[in-house]
């Protein structure tokens, strides 16, 4: 039969499909997955061989995006892993991601991001590598990261929010997928390569985004439009300030790997080092986030002077805290059964933010949901391993492609930005089948096969042609469950608690694996409707002629506005809850930063509003010729007049300016917080890399990390606060200074360039 044949065909071969009974494997509220057909309502995908799958699905009309409405393979898949089983669809959707990762491989050997988006980015290719591709593109996967390494010989973060690093902090991915590599080959040389490439780095973020409690401050890991998961008034510097759960993680499991690193260079002294930190950081991981009412960790800490959690759960984090043990493993369960699971799968994080469109928020990203089925299936959770593998092959059946992300109110499309062929999706795709249901996993000294196989999947499978090291491997799994009854290798009996050494696969061979057939224990899974969280409330002071008269401060009323459907707010007085109330305002009567929380019926919480603060504040202008300028100019182009800021004139810094001290005075010891008034017209808000960076010393003494991000292209007269430096300073007269040191150098290289108005100084 010919292909447009098929294709036209498609609908009857579905409704033929149910003359005869089919194996219900998944069903949410959503979809099910039957047999060789995934069904969502009127909608039906069906793979009418392993290599073709024909879909019914209409997205919304207009979008950007056609639908693709069948899929059969375009290229020679031949040197790689042939899987066979009793379920075509599964079959399918694995050749689909052969295929696609083959387009995906550009002619310089790098690895593409998506169709629509070019390059390699660092954290796309490093969950990449992670998931699939340095077991399947180990040459690639080389290529591509070091193409990520800049002329310090540091790892590169991407552009984004505000200029990037110091923004964005989640580069020590790479250390993961560098590590990835590493097992998959055996290569020395690569060690030794990478190895100072990850030290030199995770050394300069100490030295710049690590806090006092070990936790290093930035963006949710690859959440990095900020609108999409941060509260609306929070500016790029309040991010900087942040501290984000999923970005600790990553830092806390890429020093566990520079720990494993050092010990295979036999350098057993920084082994122990990176290894104590690693655990250090786990620890403080766990204190700070830890929901034991919820039973997950929470989202990020947030806010200015007074920082609060942000209770939302967020997938890729929670599942990553899993996989590379940085929660306790008596954790472990728990997690799983407790962040949230949609009809379509576990959200980037939940509940949604109400009044931004589909992305980050509202959605469901393939990548994420693999990670969320591997740390399900680690944790042995079969029906949330089951329900999230379901959630991977809905959308790569009925979209024929593996595609970028997807609307979580419907399952669609339809989001702001989307891409076919998405190579963290295609490679999470490949990941569900190689690493669960045939159990590989990679060790430095060999493979641990351990295979988890949900009663609703049981089957003979076999993985032809799988590469490891130079051989080709034949592995097949035979049955259910989450023991292993026997393995051998080429016939020959092996031990399936031990890991089968490198040396003993120098020339492939055949690996069987029979599975015990065992009841797994049972687990839960929270399943939910999809939920948005209420409004963020607009609060703002006020005076009160009543109050002041007291002796209450001059900005004494705390108000904001009403939303409709809250059922009370929650009056937060330095970042503690002081009250609850159904009203719209609340005396103010101390000197403290004031925020209001939104609560709806259910429980659901908005963010906070904005801090605002009734407590004195001093403005420092800069010291020399700034205060004598009359119509002042920048040096970098366009050259224009600058406006907006306060006194007569402001400091312009760059690489080569000297350090620029400033005197202040205090009238009586104590904590308070510092911040600079700048402006960085050098780049727009959402990309580039040209975040301005200095270092805040205290009569000599360094004392914090100051992060200037772009505020947008040639936006000069655009002033914000960095963020905000906790300092106990002495009575009477201290010198601050504003220095660029090597730490501060950021990832342009080239530009690290701000206006400095003004020291704000703040009692706390």
């Amino acid at each position: 039969m010919k292909s447009i044949n098929i294709f036209l065909s498609g609908f009857a071969l579905v409704g033929a499909m149910f003359e005869a009974p089919a194996q219900q494997i998944v069903s949410t509220d959503a979809y099910s997955w039957v047999g060789d057909s995934i069904i969502q309502g009127e909608f039906k995908a069906y793979a009418v061989s392993p290599n073709e799958i024909v879909s019914n699905y209409s997205g919304r009309p207009h979008y950007f995006m056609p639908v693709e409405k069948r899929w059969s393979l375009r290229n020679d898949i031949s040197s790689y892993p042939k899987l066979s089983g009793s379920n075509k669809l599964h079959q399918a959707i694995y050749n689909m991601g052969l295929d696609e990762m083959i387009n995906a491989v550009e002619p310089d050997t790098t690895l593409r991001t998506g169709k629509e988006w070019a390059g390699v980015w660092t954290r796309d290719v490093s969950y990449s590598i992670i998931l699939s591709m340095a077991a399947l593109q180990p040459e690639a996967s080389m290529i591509s990261l070091m193409k990520k390494v800049n002329a310090e010989g540091q790892i590169i973060q991407d552009t984004g929010s505000g200029g990037a690093w110091p923004i964005s902090t989640d580069r020590m991915v790479w250390a993961l997928a560098a590590w990835e590599i590493y097992k998959v080959t055996g290569n020395r040389k690569w060690l030794e390569k990478v190895y100072p490439i990850v030290k030199c780095s995770f050394e300069k973020d100490f030295a710049t985004v690590y806090d006092a409690d070990g936790l290093v401050k930035g963006e949710t890991s690859f959440i990095d439009w900020r609108e999409q998961s941060y509260p609306k008034w929070m500016q790029t510097a309040d991010i900087a300030q942040s501290v984000a759960m999923g970005t600790n993680v990553v830092h806390c499991a890429g020093l566990g790997v520079l720990a494993d690193m050092a010990a295979a260079l036999g350098k057993k002294k920084e082994a122990v080092e990176f290894r104590n930190r690693a655990e250090a950081m786990a620890a403080a991981i766990d204190k700070t986030f830890w929901l034991d009412d919820k039973g997950y960790y929470a989202m990020y800490k947030y806010g200015r002077d007074n920082e609060i959690l942000n209770p939302r759960a967020e997938t890729l984090g929670e599942s990553l805290s899993i996989l590379f043990d940085v929660a306790p493993a008596a954790r472990h369960a728990r997690i799983t059964e407790s962040n949230p699971v949609t009809p379509y799968g576990a959200a980037i994080f939940y509940p949604q933010i109400s009044d931004m469109p589909s992305y980050h928020n509202n959605a469901l990203w393939p990548f994420v949901g693999s990670y969320w089925a591997l740390a399900n299936a680690k944790a042995g959770n079969e029906e949330g391993t089951l329900q999230a593998i379901g959630a991977i092959f809905r959308p790569a059946a009925l979209f024929a492609t593996n595609k970028e992300n997807f609307n979580l109110d419907n399952g669609d499309i339809f989001t702001e930005l989307n891409s076919s062929n998405m190579l963290w999706s295609l490679s999470g795709n490949l990941a569900l089948t190689n690493r669960i249901l045939f159990g590989i996993n990679f060790e430095p000294d060999g493979l641990r096969i351990a295979p988890f196989v949900p009663k609703a999947l049981a089957d003979t499978r076999t993985l032809e042609n799988f590469p490891y090291r130079g051989a080709k491997l034949n592995v097949t799994v035979e049955g259910y469950g989450s023991k292993v009854k026997s393995m051998t290798l080429n016939g020959k009996t092996l031990d399936p608690m031990s890991v089968i050494p490198s040396s003993a696969l120098r020339k492939g061979g055949d690996i069987k694996v029979v599975m015990a057939d065992n009841d797994i224990e049972p687990l839960a899974v929270n399943k939910t409707s999809n939920r948005k969280a209420p409004i963020t409330p607009t609060a703002w002071l006020t005076a009160s002629t009543e109050m002041a008269s007291a002796g209450a401060p001059a900005q004494n009323l705390l108000e904001w506005n009403p939303i409709e459907y809250i059922d009370h707010y929650i009056v937060l007085k330095n970042g503690v809850p002081v009250a609850t109330t159904k009203l719209t305002s609340w005396p103010a009567t101390d000197e403290a930063e004031w925020q209001v929380v939104g609560v709806s019926a259910d429980g659901t919480q908005s963010f906070a509003s904005e801090p605002r603060s009734n407590r004195s504040y001093t403005m420092w202008q800069m010291p020399g010729e700034s205060l004598s300028m009359v119509s002042p100019e920048i040096s970098y182009k366009p050259s224009a007049a600058v406006e907006g800021f306060y006194g007569k004139g402001f400091v312009e810094t760059d690489h080569k300016s000297a350090a620029i001290d400033v005197p202040v005075e205090v009238p009586s010891a104590g904590r308070y917080t510092v911040a600079l008034r700048y402006a960085n017209g050098n780049g727009p808000v959402n990309t580039e890399n040209k975040a301005a960076v200095r270092t805040l010393k205290l009569n000599g003494k360094k004392i914090a990390t100051m992060v200037m991000p772009q505020r947008g292209t040639a936006n000069w007269n655009d002033w914000g606060l960095t963020n905000r430096a906790v300092v106990e300073l002495p009575a009477g007269k201290s010198v601050l200074t504003i220095a660029f040191e090597p730490e501060d150098e950021n990832m342009n290289l080239s530009t690290n360039h701000a206006l400095i108005d003004c020291i704000v100084i703040t009692r706390m």
